[in-house]
């Protein structure tokens, strides 16, 4: 059986959403549209993400609603229980889309930062507007790291009762000054094939499940997407089912440490360099705990001498020989970043994660 599959736009996504999720309306697209939408899914497809990412080709997540629904119980018993959701993040990507669903669960009405460029003055005015005694909200970590360096954008944070900060590497650096300003932040880990964040700050929520298979993070839960629409090779390729058990392969790398997951970076991201592997996702973690360069992006090129080579891309004029022996005593002399490149500004999605594509493109020599 199938059902139709229909293109909505933001402000019409709340509505939409609560007819899909009831079986009642049809499935609903998020995203832009590279190309033409299928004017049916199966039956059991409640929501279609498209995602070109930062770095891979175009993909449209299919997701069920029990998997949304188990999303958003798994996230309640997590905060402590169900609130009112200030919705700061595009609904056309999936920390957007959890907003609206726990919001629909909760049968509370989410308050919408004014679209456009997000500032502290339109998070703070939609921030007044909350009337809930439990209040909560998503960021990315560039939003986050831009509220909390304004007075009054931090006095509005301090009355959310917890603050879901993911989307992308949070730097502990700014984890640890939020909780030191005394907000109550949670670092989530997940992304649109898991519903979205189904790892609390290391630890699986609800029934999800993690496990380091040859060095990658693989999940599993109630939570996980239907696969791939009209793509059962890449579905193939990135669900498994094992004695009953289904598991998503993640692509990250990371290790589980007394029951608390760490996430290394993306499998993909390893560059050999004069014969070394390197982490450009390692590099590019440890470089922004670094005062300074909180926004650096880690990308590579190629090399004559060494193959290819990591460059730190910022907006901060940092002396590569200053920055040298810190990465060789944490990552190694193949880490060494062969040049630094300062820009105006980073080019960035709209999720808030660096257009890492755009980034490369904008260095190439």
């Amino acid at each position: 059986m199938t059902r139709a599959l229909v293109a909505t736009a933001a402000h019409d996504m709340f509505v939409a959403l609560r007819g899909a999720l009831s079986g009642e309306g049809p499935a609903v697209f998020a995203g832009e549209p590279t190309g033409a939408l299928p004017a049916t899914v199966p039956q059991r497809v409640a929501l279609v993400i498209e995602s070109s990412g930062s770095t891979g080709t175009p993909k449209r997540v299919a997701l069920s609603s029990d998997a949304l629904l188990a999303s958003a119980a798994a996230s309640d018993t997590a905060l402590g229980g169900p609130g009112q959701w200030l919705l700061a993040l595009p609904t056309t990507y999936i920390a957007g889309i959890n907003v609206l669903v726990r919001s629909l669960t909760a049968e509370t009405l989410p308050v919408v930062v004014a679209s456009g460029h997000f500032d502290a003055d339109s998070f703070i005015a939609a921030a007044g507007a909350m009337d809930h005694a439990q209040r909560y909200t998503s960021l990315v970590p560039a939003q986050l790291a831009r509220l909390i360096d304004e007075d009054a954008a931090l006095a509005a944070l301090r009355r959310f009762d917890r603050i879901l900060v993911g989307g992308q590497a949070t730097p502990v650096s700014l984890i640890a000054r939020a909780l030191e300003l005394g907000l109550n932040v949670t670092r989530t880990y997940g992304s649109s094939e898991t519903s979205g964040g189904c790892v609390y700050d290391g630890v699986p929520i609800g029934s999800t499940e993690a496990r380091i298979v040859d060095g990658q993070i693989e999940l599993a839960g109630p939570v996980l997407a239907e696969g791939y629409l009209e793509d059962p090779q890449r579905t193939d390729a990135a669900f498994r089912t094992e004695h009953a058990r289904r598991w998503y392969r993640t692509g990250d790398a990371g290790e589980i440490v007394d029951g608390v997951l760490h996430v290394i970076g993306r499998l993909d991201d390893v560059i050999i360099s004069g014969g070394l592997k390197v982490s450009l996702g390692a590099l590019e973690r440890f470089v922004r705990e670094i005062d300074g360069l909180g926004d650096a992006v880690i990308v590579s090129e190629p090399d004559e001498q060494w193959g290819e080579v990591p460059v730190l891309v910022t907006t901060t004029d940092y002396p590569l020989d200053r920055l040298k022996p810190a990465v060789v005593a944490r990552l190694g002399r193949a880490a060494v970043p062969g040049r630094i490149v300062v820009l105006e500004s980073l080019p960035m999605l709209p999720s808030g994660k660096p257009d890492r594509l755009a980034v490369r493109a904008g260095i190439a020599r």
